[in-house]
């Protein structure tokens, strides 16, 4: 057990329900932290990929591919040929990774904007206006915007919304935990395109070429269904904090909010963006609609050339590159912001942004090259292809609808997010059979996706192998001295319970009313 965990047991006064979710933490921070780091994680599995299939292999385990009447067979890594994809095609293997270029070249852009300040003035301006009896909607919507900068969301809002509760007169507490439990249990409802979107969709295309080598799913073949969850979940949050969390005892930090007049009025600037901020948000704004309905405008020619082949949209380069088009957006936008807001001073300053922004995706590119590798052999080896077609069978056999079983994969998903947080490292797990086994039994891959990110999401706020976690219990403790793990959990479970059957039952009616998930 950690030293945190034990300073919160021993600190915190509790009830018999605190004191049994200190346990349940305590126990998945124990559990966790037998695990190996996702990097090493991934180069284990590869090498029980390379134990098993020489064994089955041996075996001579094969599947018949359905629709083709392919027989598959398992093919073994500890072979010549094995041993040929593990040395002479690591580069291969790792430059064809499908998320490594299209992540970085929206990574690109969206450090511009971040650098720039334009996020952060962004966010602060949508909840600065928001008057106590909406602050908590406002807030937790604001989140779900946020999820457009990533792992920022969580440094930018969890500090913003304790100032904002604390300008409010309400519990900076409170404050902090609105904040946290929406950018984590909200983190893949978005109303705007984010670098998720880019990240899952190209795993998912890799992974439905098994039963389908035409089949694309793009970055918004879940942006209607992202639209309409990210209201559902502000609303949710929203319910619980006020008729629940609301009522408990223990809101008040150890410093009165009402003893700290220096501090309100300090924390009041600091929500407030300076006249220049808004006049050069206002300018950026313009420019996205701008570059906005520019796109539209050169689309609607049916022989333009941004449309696909026999003037298709799906088809298009603007949708196929994606990524690009992202990444130029956020660019564009960033550097109109920061230069009306003096934050760039010229060319060499977005050159700048960019470098330092690829610096913090050092860790994220070396976890790919194990991932990618990992990837490659699970491929190769038809694994994953038998596995797919096998799970199939089982499902078939025992007669369960589509819904039934895309409900167990929630249940799965959302336990397993508690050990390995990590959505991009999870989906890359479970992608490369769920997607082509669900499409053997009539799911498409974007309910598949749509699905696994409704459960990836939620736990995500309750579980201490998160690294923002325990950011945030940080931020609380500014507040309250003894806050732990779980005192934080305590604040969030009821909201991640709650999300859970809101969003999966919502998930549920959009699939089974027929409604597409996205575009494509």
């Amino acid at each position: 057990m950690s030293a945190t965990t034990t300073e919160s047991q021993e600190t915190e006064p509790g009830s018999r329900s605190m004191r049994a979710m200190n346990r349940v933490m305590a126990a998945i921070e124990k559990a966790g932290n037998r695990l190996p780091d996702p990097f090493w994680l991934f180069w284990g599995l590869a090498a029980v990929v390379a134990v098993l299939s020489a064994a089955l292999a041996a075996a001579h385990v094969s599947a018949v591919l359905p629709g083709t009447h392919k027989t598959i067979e398992v093919q073994s890594l500890l072979s010549t040929d094995g041993f040929n994809l593990v040395v002479g095609h690591a580069v291969e293997n790792f430059a064809n990774f499908p998320p490594l270029s299209t992540v970085l070249i929206v990574m690109f852009g969206i450090v511009v904007a971040e650098k720039s300040g334009l996020f952060e003035t962004l966010l602060r301006r949508l909840v600065a206006r928001a008057s106590g009896r909406h602050l908590t909607f406002a807030l937790a919507l604001t989140a779900m915007v946020s999820h457009v900068a990533g792992d920022a969301a969580y440094v930018t809002l969890i500090p913003l919304g304790a100032a904002l509760y604390r300008a409010a007169g309400r519990s900076p507490v409170l404050g902090c935990v609105v904040a946290y439990v929406s950018v984590s249990a909200g983190f893949n409802a978005s109303p705007v395109l984010t670098t998720t979107d880019v990240l899952l969709s190209s795993m998912s295309t890799a992974a439905a070429h098994v039963i389908s080598p035409d089949a694309v799913i793009s970055p918004v073949s879940n942006y209607y269904f992202g639209l309409a969850s990210s209201v559902l979940m502000a609303v949710v949050i929203t319910i619980v904090v006020e008729t629940v969390l609301v009522r408990r005892s223990d809101l008040e930090p150890d410093e009165p909010v009402a003893a700290a007049p220096i501090a309100e009025k300090a924390e009041a600037q600091q929500i407030e963006a300076t006249a220049r901020h808004r006049s050069a948000l206002r300018g950026a704004a313009l420019v996205a609609l701008g570059l906005a309905a520019l796109l539209v405008a050169a689309m609607i020619p049916t022989h333009s050339p941004l449309r696909g082949d026999h003037g298709g949209i799906l088809n298009s380069p603007v949708f196929s590159g994606m990524a690009v088009v992202l990444g130029v957006f956020f660019a564009v936008i960033g550097w109109v912001y920061g230069r009306l807001a003096g934050t760039f001073r010229g060319a060499p300053d977005v050159m700048a942004a960019m470098a330092d922004g690829t610096k913090s995706m050092a860790p994220t590119i070396v976890l790919f090259f194990a991932m990618s590798q990992f990837l490659a052999y699970f491929k190769w080896t038809k694994l994953g292809d038998i596995l797919a077609v096998k799970g199939a069978e089982t499902l078939r056999d025992l007669h369960l609808s589509g819904w039934v079983v895309l409900l167990g994969v929630a249940v799965l998903i959302a336990v397993m997010n508690l050990l390995v947080t990590s959505g991009s490292a999870l989906w890359a797990l479970v992608a490369p059979v769920l997607v082509p086994m669900l499409m053997l039994v009539g799911v498409r891959p974007e309910a598949t996706q749509a699905m696994y990110r409704v459960a990836d999401s939620v736990t995500k706020c309750i579980t201490p192998m998160s690294p923002f976690f325990m950011m945030a219990v940080t931020y609380l403790r500014q507040y309250r001295r003894n806050a732990g793990i779980g005192t934080l959990a305590s604040f969030t479970l009821p909201v991640a319970a709650v999300a859970w059957v809101a969003w999966v039952a919502f998930f549920l009616v959009w699939y089974l009313l027929g409604v597409p998930f996205g575009i494509g």
